[in-house]
């Protein structure tokens, strides 16, 4: 299992409450909330740093260009 981070420490990674975080990404798209049935993640929203969860966070490399749709493995 990953070692869990802060959402502070993150550039690129995600929540399995369903968050994103990219700072590599448009402003819109930074952080974004998804629906999510554990594995595909659906119909992204943009929500502001504070409404993440501070704990938890999982480091990724990068997140595919498709915006619609992520698959978390």
């Amino acid at each position: 299992m990953n070692p869990t981070l802060k959402a502070s420490e993150v550039t690129v990674g995600f929540h399995w409450d369903g968050y994103r975080i990219d700072k590599t990404a448009a402003p819109m798209d930074r952080y974004t909330q998804w629906q999510t049935d554990g594995k595909d993640w659906h119909s992204p929203k943009p929500v502001c740093f504070h409404s993440l969860p501070q704990d938890g966070w999982i480091a990724k490399d990068e997140f595919g260009k498709n915006q619609e749709n992520i698959t978390v493995e």
